[in-house]
């Protein structure tokens, strides 16, 4: 009879060396870090939809199973904490910095340094999705930073969730709102489109939101484009003023300026559902109003 083959519990791709533990100078593999860190965007995806069908009532046996093994890899990955670590280290000095650096310039060239310091005031900035408290510690005598995030690592990072944030009590109360990997984050495509409204609501008459995305969901999505994208932000009622991007980089950046009215020169319906831009082996990132 033959021996019953013995299954060698698989090493978690969380498991990380010394040099990427906290207080070593080094980072973890980049290959490591992005592989959990697009697993984790697939696995919340994946849970946001079946905690959907079970709302309707669509199929319960399997999707509550279907949920149960969702968690469990969750867990088995490391959770959230794991995601905010892996992330944190992306944004290291060895690896370029985090994309704070990108919207600070910005704000040095549009003058907003300069003129805050001139009138002694502060610019007030709500950092969403912050992983680290000191992002913006350089700019402190022109910037008063709110940095929050899902689940607060520091006791400087408020625990706050973006969209349940009172729309009433916030409208046109913040200068800047940052959303850095944080619409990519968001399982639901609505909900993409609603943060970017409630966004639009909290900035003050011609405030600035800054977003920053990973490259290929505008250059390598089925149903966004960067020009369907410019579109839609239109609609909302954001101006770009300042982008960047390469072809063959990484990120995506964009500066927008809110505007007293909302466009009309596009049918919000085209926003209101997918629709395939690019056809192909793509990605399926898209934001819907």
């Amino acid at each position: 009879m033959p021996k019953a083959r013995k299954h060698k519990r698989k090493t978690p791709i969380t498991t990380v060396e010394a040099s990427a533990r906290p207080g070593t100078r080094g980072s973890s593999n980049p290959i490591a870090t992005r592989a959990l860190i697009r697993r984790f965007h697939v696995l919340i995806k994946r849970r946001a939809q079946l905690e959907k069908a079970i709302e309707a009532g669509d199929g319960l046996e399997n999707a509550r199973k279907g949920l149960a093994d969702v968690d469990d890899e969750i867990e088995e990955v490391g959770g959230l904490s794991a995601y905010q670590r892996m992330s944190t280290i992306g944004q290291g000095s060895d690896r370029g910095g985090g994309s704070e650096k990108v919207l600070i310039e910005w704000l040095k060239e549009l003058g907003l340094a300069s003129a805050s310091l001139k009138k002694h005031t502060t610019l007030r900035l709500l950092e969403v999705g912050a992983l680290k408290p000191d992002n913006y510690a350089s700019c402190t005598a022109w910037i008063q930073n709110t940095p929050i995030d899902l689940r607060s690592n520091h006791p400087a990072i408020v625990e706050q969730d973006f969209l349940l944030m009172s729309e009433a009590e916030h409208r046109e109360k913040w200068d800047i709102i940052s959303l850095s990997l944080v619409l990519n984050f968001v399982p639901d495509a609505k909900d993409r489109g609603r943060m970017l409204r409630l966004a639009h609501t909290m900035l003050r008459p011609d405030g600035l939101l800054f977003i920053a995305l990973p490259l290929p969901c505008i250059l390598n999505s089925r149903y966004l484009t960067p020009e369907h994208f410019a579109g839609l932000l239109q609609i909302i009622g954001l101006s770009m003023i300042k982008s960047r991007w390469k072809e063959g980089g990484k990120m995506a950046y964009w500066l927008l300026r809110k505007t007293p009215g909302k466009s009309h020169t596009t049918d919000p319906a085209a926003y209101e559902s997918k629709k395939v831009l690019r056809p192909g082996k793509r990605n399926n990132f898209v934001i819907l109003l």
